[in-house]
């Protein structure tokens, strides 16, 4: 399935709007990863366990978001965003959503 960030799909004609569609999940840090990301925050740099872990969640909260397209009969979803907010003490929740969409 076709997901974009704009209002269009280049080449395509929307026939009509269905509805918003989303996916999320909620990802916790483990205590491994705060041990080394204490490390980090001290000599500084990227941490890439915390990295993976929101790409992660990214990806679940996108694929989550296509199912919920796919359930409507969706072609595409249009306008694609993502947002995050901390759920509790060391979880946050990944959110994507957008726009569901059918072609002429």
């Amino acid at each position: 399935m076709i997901y974009v960030t704009t209002e269009t799909v280049g080449g395509k004609d929307i026939e009509s709007s269905i509805g918003t569609v989303r996916g999320s999940t909620v990802r916790a840090r483990n205590i491994g990863r705060d041990i080394f990301a204490g490390l980090k925050n001290i000599v500084g740099g990227e941490i890439s366990e915390y990295t993976k872990l929101l790409a992660d969640a990214r990806e679940q909260a996108i694929k989550r978001m296509l199912e919920d397209a796919e359930s409507l009969g969706a072609d595409a979803v249009v306008n694609v965003r993502f947002t995050t907010s901390q759920v509790m003490q060391g979880a946050a929740e990944m959110l994507a959503y957008g726009t569901a969409v059918k072609f002429k």
